[in-house]
């Protein structure tokens, strides 16, 4: 099986993204239907699917693509719970973009 990269950002990175898969974690701040509002560095736009159960005042990790208008497309969504330290997860997205030459896989130029 091939290996993809998947680079862990939050919403000050979106549009370095555009078109490619992402993770994000982030506290779900609002529900309007098929749209969750998530909280990470900055307010993200996730376009839900169907089987996504997600609760406000939790934290979930989007996997997703990044739309042109820095929406996600969600393609995976889980529900974290409520006991959710945000600020390690910012410290993951920080450390992965620091020093991509230990999280990036050379043959692709993607992060893991």
């Amino acid at each position: 099986m091939e290996s993809t990269s998947t680079p862990r950002i939050s919403a000050a990175l979106m549009d370095s993204y555009i078109g490619r898969n992402v993770i994000i974690v982030g506290k779900v701040a609002q529900l309007r239907g098929d749209i969750a509002f998530i909280e990470a560095d900055g307010q993200v736009q996730a376009n839900l699917t169907r089987d996504c159960h997600l609760m406000v005042g939790n934290g979930a990790q989007i996997i997703g693509k990044v739309n042109p208008d820095l929406s996600i497309k969600v393609l995976n969504a889980v529900d974290l719970g409520s006991n959710v330290d945000f600020q390690i997860c910012q410290n993951v997205v920080d450390v992965t973009h620091q020093f991509k030459d230990i999280f990036v896989y050379p043959e692709r130029g993607g992060m893991n």
